[in-house]
């Protein structure tokens, strides 16, 4: 008796544990640029789009277009650390007026949430936003921010708001995936 009940609870955690990364496995795809040196996972079904200036790489929606995920490089000061760029308030601030709601662009990008986590010994700045455009379309971004040798990435996820809870947990796990190396 007790040997089958032992059978079916060590049948039911492995089956538990294996379907978490059949699910993992069966939703997202991994990107790896190591001549930059960042990789991020994308849902099965978005493609690479190639352009021609800005962001390093895009990733879009097959279907739902506007649904998307870049990442831009820019160069920062030999040895300056993410903390010297400001506190992840400041530099999501800095981020948002720069890239998001440039002057001019009549956009406005509020700053719902900004946080600091270390991952494998690299410090992570992760910053959420409310995108309004002059159209009234509304968009919700989620970045990650980190320096690499020189180099300041920002990986960003952009949604429309209106799909905004339905992919939250997935965009979410998309940006945690976000390293650089």
């Amino acid at each position: 008796m007790w040997q089958r009940i032992t059978f079916i609870l060590l049948l039911v955690l492995s089956f538990s544990l294996s379907s978490v990364g059949v699910a993992n496995a069966a939703g997202l795809n991994r990107f790896v640029d190591s001549a930059d040196g960042y990789q991020f996972d994308y849902p099965n079904g978005w493609l690479q789009v190639k352009v021609g200036d800005g962001p390093d790489v895009v990733f879009h929606d097959l279907i739902e277009v506007s649904e998307n995920v870049s990442v831009v490089i820019s160069p920062v000061a030999s040895g300056k650390t993410l903390a010297e760029l400001g506190t992840p308030t400041e530099v999501g601030y800095k981020l948002g007026k720069a890239a998001l709601a440039p002057v001019g662009s009549n956009r406005t990008a509020e700053l719902i949430n900004a946080a600091e986590r270390e991952v494998n010994g690299k410090i992570y700045y992760f910053l959420e936003y409310a995108v309004k455009f002059p159209n009234g379309q509304e968009r919700h971004n989620i970045s990650s921010v980190a320096i690499s040798r020189g180099k300041l990435f920002t990986f960003n996820a952009s949604v429309p708001e209106q799909r905004w809870k339905k992919l939250q947990r997935m965009i979410d796990e998309v940006v945690s995936s976000f390293s650089v190396y």
